[in-house]
């Protein structure tokens, strides 16, 4: 790496700031006629970007323009955000938990009640997630809410579950003992050299923010060094989906300056700060637009030490990184959203049916809604092709009779990327994905 340019800071003088001048959020509905702004000030402090971006995205608001300052020992941000309906941020309760939530210790960390957290990566394969499922309901282990990513044959997994009797996390080691033995015997199952190398699970009781857990698992799984083709590569081969990614030095500046251009979708910008942020890069200044389905990101950045970016080896490692973490999230093709009573074994249940019907979960979303169980499924036949619509109507006709039932095309569009929303008579009103539990404790 290049030479340092770090500035000193004392940790006491750090501490003291931090107490004079709290940080500060305020929502501004009359600046812009289109949009809602959302201005940040505070003492500088490592990973509040991050905090800041993930407050916005759990709370599913579209980033649509973006201004990051934070030189020196104070940091500032303007972000121009909208709703999933493109319109202004107008609810009391939304505002409120904005302009109140920086101070509090517990920024971007997901609860969903007593339960066990288990996180599994491994080899992907079809009908696997089908196997994790029937493993956890042949133990009597209650999915209360999971998410499911895939990426370069690979498939990383967040799932909270209880005891189906007493409705508690679990704390039975004999029992953890077993259901991890189990699970891992899945995870190995496939025939592949590396898959002892990847194969892992862990549980905890504690707290956690989940995309950025998954973004964290693939990281270090180095999925970005794999070269499978992606969901994304088969439903587009135009060279205009693959992101543009370039770094340069402004070495006068001592800064290192990262350019993104891609497809616009939701949480783009949570998912490369995330990266540059677990890469241990720090973001001093950044720039964010959208215009129609494009995105433009530029992040003026340091390693944590001071350093720029001096060698190619550690520039085309950003770069894969970060194309790795963009192309992770996005699901095209076609959604499978279902709401039925939630019981011990249903997603088993559900994902057998997805399986034998030859159909592949390229991401998943489970949730509970009070006694409602809410999932969403993006799917693809085995070869990784689309799903024929006589396969979609099989079944309609063998789970619609036990659950509301929606298909729907996602296209390729900013769209496409909005955590789906139930759209069926009587179904909760609410995303399928982990931001929604923000919303309940809103309600």
């Amino acid at each position: 790496m290049a030479n340092a340019y770090w500035p000193y800071f004392d940790p006491e003088y750090e501490s003291l700031s931090l107490r004079i001048n709290p940080p500060r959020a305020s929502v501004d509905n009359s600046s812009c006629p289109e949009c809602t702004v959302v201005k940040v000030d505070s003492v500088n402090k490592p990973g509040i970007l991050l905090e800041v971006v993930q407050v916005l995205s759990d709370l599913d608001l579209i980033i649509t323009k973006a201004y990051i300052s934070s030189d020196g020992g104070w940091f500032m941000d303007v972000f121009h955000v909208i709703d999933q309906q493109g319109k202004k941020i107008t609810d009391g309760k939304t505002i409120d938990y904005i302009e109140k939530t920086w101070p509090s210790k517990q920024v971007g960390v997901h609860s969903v009640g007593d339960h066990t957290a288990i996180e599994l990566i491994g080899r992907d394969r079809p009908g696997l997630l089908s196997e994790i499922s029937a493993v956890l309901a042949n133990l009597r282990f209650n999915v209360a809410a999971a998410e499911v990513w895939t990426h370069n044959r690979r498939i990383a997994c967040v799932l909270y579950v209880n005891d189906d009797t007493t409705c508690r996390a679990v704390g039975d080691q004999t029992r953890l003992s077993l259901m991890e033995e189990q699970l891992k015997n899945i995870l190995r199952g496939c025939d592949d050299e590396d898959s002892e190398k990847v194969a892992r699970t862990s549980f905890s009781m504690g707290f956690t923010h989940v995309d950025r857990r998954l973004h964290q698992m693939f990281f270090a799984d180095r999925d970005y060094e794999g070269g499978g083709v992606t969901t994304a590569d088969q439903v587009d081969h135009t060279p205009s989906f693959k992101p543009e990614i370039t770094v340069e030095r402004l070495e006068d500046k001592g800064y290192s300056v990262v350019n993104v251009k891609c497809r616009d979708r939701a949480k783009l910008m949570f998912d490369i700060v995330c990266t540059l942020t677990d890469m241990q890069y720090v973001v001093f200044h950044a720039a964010i637009s959208s215009d129609g389905p494009h995105a433009s990101q530029e992040y003026y950045i340091r390693h944590m030490d001071g350093c720029i970016l001096d060698t190619e080896g550690e520039k085309e490692r950003v770069i894969k990184c970060l194309e790795a973490a963009i192309r992770r999230r996005v699901s095209e093709g076609l959604s499978l959203e279902l709401c039925a009573k939630d019981r011990v074994g249903l997603l088993s249940e559900v994902t057998r049916i997805l399986r034998e019907n030859g159909l592949s979960v390229t991401r998943a979303g489970v949730s509970t809604v009070g006694e409602q169980a809410v999932n969403v499924f993006y799917v693809r036949d085995a070869s990784g092709n689309p799903v024929d619509m006589k396969t979609i109507e099989a079944l309609r006709k063998e789970i619609g009779h036990t659950m509301l039932f929606n298909v729907k095309k996602v296209p390729a569009s900013r769209n496409a990327y909005k955590e789906p929303e139930a759209s069926i008579a009587g179904w909760p009103k609410t995303s399928f994905f982990f931001g929604n539990l923000f919303e309940r404790f809103l309600a």
